[in-house]
């Protein structure tokens, strides 16, 4: 790692030489912002009592309130009112940095104690100053008497047994016990039209589903400072594939008749607690097959779990209409390709992706966990319009490497995702800011432009990433199961490298970034072909719902914003409102000039309005639709 100024020293056997890139040799970051006290107090947005209060915390004065509010509220440690709960940024930001540095030092990952210290400056400096955030788990967990859980994403694995299904039960409430959130595959349990061994007739997945769904239901996440979060999918060819497509539409439909009674059906509300299958997102797992049956008109079997024979034909295209029409109604079910997931699969020996973890963002092995952390996209935004590439390449390092360090000390909720995630190293470095970055650039999401700068983005952060990954391996070693996947590892990276040069950037932003992330690719594949991978995976897209209001994001994950001004309801009864601030910087991209309010004579800088009359528009930010227009998306979990 290095600063601006030079180039990174590359992994060797003895450990990682790390420089500077935000720090200044001398300085700690604390000294370098100035700090203010805060009375952190939070009204129930039903009747303005007060449902949390703390007084006179400490953070940095360029934090805004919303902010300072997320991260009082949801990653201090300690009973509110008593001497041990945590009061400033600096407490919470050292009682995981520390532990960091300490796991780094125990397991070789650096050359000597004074690089341990860069380090732990380095991921000071950029938590302070937002460019980056590890999941919420790390917030919850990480320097606590509590379990060291540091993934926010687990896979379960659930077979056709009462055994696995109340495993499965337990195991996802330890994973909300934690801060985290789970998803499973259900398509090995045999469906309701199959018969047990007892000559009676099976359950189904979708009836057990209703067990799993209050359980997530009354064990909030992370000591009740948010909702759990858990998906369940289940395979396109299961007999009970129909009735799994329309559950959660059906229940919503009793939501808006309960509702127009006068039930409180609100976000917290007493009443809702009646309705099911509210706690999960639902996926529907699809396969090539279907697809084309689909396009061609043609029939497709259900198959019986138990024996592979056919149950029924039905008409694919039929299907499909209703599960577009249940996810139009009420967001749900999503689709999960699995031909081209697994084909993107860099351990298939081990066995297959079946399942991912509710938001979709992490698919890998049964059994195993993936913790994240997101870059704050608008810290890299030059005043000329220009990205830092070269700053943001030496902060995926940092990323990566106390990603990869934060395995090594991990608690896992059960000794058998403890096991994958130690063999297999499983990361999801990611980004949040997308939509305020496109914005700020004077770019329309929906455009060849956006598109051109986002793939570029998330190519250089993915190839960056695995080429950390092949130097860690030099220095620690490969993942302990990549020996047996090898090949196919290797052939996903030349996947991906031959994706990157498929991208055609255009304007010369994207031009800069596209020519980094070749170079990242072409040095990551020469350097894994000789040492391997620590890691057998490393990116994801995670759509940073609390950490993304911890960097102050105007926008989450990749998605544009779904308003200007937002109104956001938490868990708890508090609220917040959020205002996009990236609009000024936008319209200034967009050529509208700053104008003087006509209201008064007096108007200060301050109050200045803009023009609605642009100067000049360039015919690349045209659209029939604003970047940030609203409309009908899918209703995550908060994951991140």
């Amino acid at each position: 790692m290095t600063t601006g100024k030079g180039r990174t020293a590359r992994g060797t056997v003895g450990g990682l030489k790390v420089e500077r890139v935000w720090t200044t040799e001398g300085v700690h970051p604390y000294d370098e912002v100035a700090w203010e006290r805060r009375d952190v107090v939070m009204t129930n947005w039903r009747d303005g009592s007060i449902n949390f209060e703390q007084r006179g915390v400490e953070f940095p004065d360029s934090w805004s309130v919303n902010a300072a509010n997320i991260v009082t509220t949801k990653y201090f440690r300690g009973a509110v009112g008593t001497p041990q709960r945590e009061w400033s940024l600096k407490q919470l930001i050292d009682r995981v940095v520390k532990t960091y540095r300490a796991a780094g030092e125990q397991h070789g990952y650096f050359a000597s104690p004074a690089d341990a210290e860069v380090f732990e400056h380095e991921l000071t400096w950029m938590l302070l100053h937002q460019v980056f955030s590890f999941n919420s788990p790390v917030w919850f967990n990480v320097g606590t008497a509590s379990p060291q859980q540091v993934s926010a994403c687990f896979i379960l694995a659930v077979d056709d047994s009462m055994d696995s299904i109340l495993d499965w039960y337990k195991e996802e409430g330890l994973i909300f016990k934690g801060g985290s959130g789970s998803g499973v595959n259900l398509s090995r349990i045999r469906s309701s039209r199959e018969l047990l061994s007892s000559g009676g007739t099976a359950s189904g997945p979708v009836s057990f589903m209703r067990g799993a769904d209050a359980s997530a239901g009354t064990i909030k996440s992370g000591g009740a400072t948010r909702r759990a979060a858990k998906m369940v999918i289940l395979d396109v060819d299961h007999p009970d594939i129909e009735e799994f497509v329309v559950t959660k539409a059906r229940e919503e439909d009793k939501i808006r008749a309960l509702r127009d009674a006068g039930f409180d059906m609100d976000l917290g509300g007493k009443d809702i607690v009646s309705v099911q299958y509210q706690n999960a997102n639902n996926s529907v797992r699809v396969s090539d097959e279907f697809m084309r049956a689909v396009e061609e008109g043609k029939g497709f079997d259900l198959r019986a779990r138990l024996d592979g024979s056919v149950i029924e034909t039905i008409d694919a295209k039929k299907l499909f209409a209703s599960i577009a029409q249940a996810a139009w109604e009420c967001a749900d079910p999503g689709l999960q390709y699995d031909d081209t997931i697994n084909d993107w699969h860099t351990c298939p020996e081990t066995g297959r992706i079946t399942a991912s973890n509710p938001c979709s963002e992490y698919l890998h092995l049964d059994n195993s966990s993936c913790n994240l952390a997101s870059l704050n996209l608008m810290k890299f935004l030059r005043a000329d319009g220009g990205f830092e590439v070269e700053r943001f390449v030496k902060s995926v390092e940092f990323v990566i490497t106390a990603m990869d360090i934060s395995i090594c000390f991990a608690d896992f909720p059960t000794e058998k995702i403890g096991e994958t995630t130690r063999a297999y190293r499983q990361l999801g470095i990611g980004y949040a800011n997308l939509g305020a970055l496109l914005m700020a650039s004077g770019l329309p999401y929906d455009s060849e432009g956006g598109r051109s700068v986002a793939a570029a983005i998330t190519s250089l952060m993915n190839g960056t990433a695995y080429r950390r990954s092949a130097e860690l391996a030099g220095v620690v070693g490969p993942y302990d199961g990549y020996a047996r996947n090898a090949e196919p590892h290797k052939r996903v990276m030349r996947k991906h490298a031959a994706a990157n040069d498929a991208i055609k950037p255009t304007g010369s932003v994207a031009t800069a970034i596209v020519r980094e992330a070749t170079k990242q690719w072409q040095q990551g594949n020469k350097l894994g072909e000789k040492s391997g991978w620590r890691n057998s995976q490393a990116s994801v897209l995670a759509p940073t719902g609390t950490i993304g209001l911890m960097m102050d994001c105007d926008t989450t994950g990749v998605e544009p914003d779904l308003a200007l001004v937002k109104f956001k309801k938490l868990v708890g009864g508090g609220s917040m409102q959020i205002v996009n601030q990236t609009v000024p910087r936008a319209l200034r991209s967009l050529g509208y000039p700053r104008s003087r309010s006509r209201r008064s004579s007096s108007t200060s800088p301050s109050t200045a309005t803009w023009s609605t009359r642009p100067v000049s528009r360039p015919s690349t930010t045209r659209s029939s639709t604003a970047p940030w227009a609203t409309g009908r998306s899918r209703r995550w979990a908060m994951c991140g």
